[in-house]
């Protein structure tokens, strides 16, 4: 990857700086243009073919696109996530500013923290999503998505994105936390900017806008923070405040990151795997013919929308010594890209990848990634999703595809659609 002149005027406002350089096979890609953002699936498919394990010179980077060595990668201790994202900002130029909002919360993100700390603060995080207390939400999730219907329904047209997809996860997130309902509205806004601070390389403008919502958000959890010690309920929030793990708490700080965590990480995810599966499925008559008669296979089905419009395309690591890796040696201190999304679609691990199979089997997909930072949030994702998708497919037998002409959103991290309007 490299940035250019005319990549870094094409990307003022947008979280992303970046675009392809030429490959050694001398073919040149640009994932911001609207051709690679709409199907990025053949440049994967020739970057695995012809350069797998591939050195940028100019963005002094690894990047990572066959199965074998992306999964590798991600159990590996040998690399970390410790400041991944201010060392992509380095390389292009621009650092972070230490004291800023956004390197408050985002250095104390399990996404960007390594054994012992993360280790600390998972154990502390997991006693809030086990599965029993995921199962235990799935009746307020059902009856969320039946009140967000409810609101379309006599319409005969919707907007999945701004409908559903978005709605869906920031209630469900003020649901959890204790939160008061009518301000979901306000937390997928600030969920939308926020988000864009996972994203590998920031622009100065970007990083000015994330920084004024974390002030603004950051206020009005520190205000909930401080009725929940004063009066613990039976919530999220409160949950995280007493929690202990070997004698550990949250400290203020951690706390505070943890919330904009879920903000950042859990709406965004959970609204792309939505809308891409509903939007993906609908594409796909055959097998949504067959999901309609068999709706038991909605779980396998999660799965496939997973592998096959992986919601989180690319996730980072830096070696911390020289590591072999696809018969390349990575040293020690180099970054590395791993492209989920091209690991999704490699042949040597998913026959026919390129086939939406519902009832695929076995579907070992990276999309939560592997290892220790394997995603906490990753059973209430799903969890959402396959409640929303086998809603509106059972209350909306006659939903179709309004356009066949998808706007995804112009990031690198996270593949979502801006809209999806559909009649029904």
């Amino acid at each position: 990857m490299a940035v250019s002149a005319a990549s870094v005027a094409r990307a003022v406002g947008s979280p992303i700086l970046l675009s392809w350089e030429k490959l050694t096979t001398g073919v040149a890609y640009d994932l911001l243009s609207p051709k690679v953002q709409a199907d990025p699936y053949p440049v994967y498919r020739e970057m695995r073919a012809k350069d797998p394990v591939h050195w940028s010179e100019l963005a002094r980077a690894w990047f990572l696109t066959r199965y074998a060595e992306t999964v590798s990668v991600l159990k590996d201790s040998r690399f970390s996530v410790n400041g991944t994202q201010q060392k992509s900002n380095e390389r292009m130029g621009y650092k972070l500013d230490e004291r800023s909002p956004l390197r408050r919360i985002n250095k104390r993100w399990m996404l960007f923290v390594d054994p012992p700390d993360h280790t600390r603060l998972r154990g502390l995080v997991n006693r809030a999503f086990t599965p029993r207390a995921v199962e235990g939400l799935r009746p307020k999730i059902q009856e969320l998505v039946d009140g967000l219907i409810d609101q379309v329904q006599d319409r005969g047209h919707m907007d999945i994105v701004h409908d559903l997809g978005d709605p869906l996860p920031a209630k469900v997130l003020a649901y959890l936390l204790g939160l008061p309902a009518e301000d979901s509205a306000v937390l997928k806004p600030w969920a939308d900017v926020v988000g864009m601070g996972i994203d590998p390389i920031l622009a100065p403008d970007v990083v000015a806008r994330i920084n004024a919502v974390i002030l603004e958000a950051g206020a009005y959890f520190e205000h909930h923070i401080e009725l929940r010690r004063k009066n613990p309920t039976d919530d999220l929030l409160s949950t995280l405040i007493s929690v202990e793990e070997q004698g550990e708490r949250l400290d203020s700080d951690e706390l505070l990151s943890l919330l904009f965590l879920f903000l950042a990480a859990g709406t965004e995810t959970t609204t792309n795997l939505t809308c891409n599966g509903l939007y993906t499925i609908l594409r796909h008559p055959d097998q949504l013919d067959r999901l309609r008669n068999d709706p038991s296979l909605i779980e396998s089905a999660i799965e496939e929308f997973l592998r096959f419009e992986t919601p989180v395309q690319v996730t980072g690591r830096v070696a911390l010594e020289d590591v072999e890796v696809g018969g390349k040696i990575i040293r020690k201190g180099h970054p590395v890209g791993l492209l989920l999304g091209a690991a999704n679609r490699d042949p040597e691990q998913f026959p026919d990848p390129d086939r939406l199979d519902i009832g695929r089997t076995p579907n070992r997909h990276d999309a939560f990634s592997f290892g220790i930072h394997f995603c906490v949030g990753a059973p209430l994702g799903r969890a959402e999703a396959a409640i929303a998708i086998g809603t509106v497919l059972r209350r909306l037998p006659n939903l179709r595809l309004q356009s066949t002409i998808p706007q995804w959103r112009p990031t690198m991290n996270n593949r979502g659609l801006q809209t999806l309007p559909v009649t029904f």
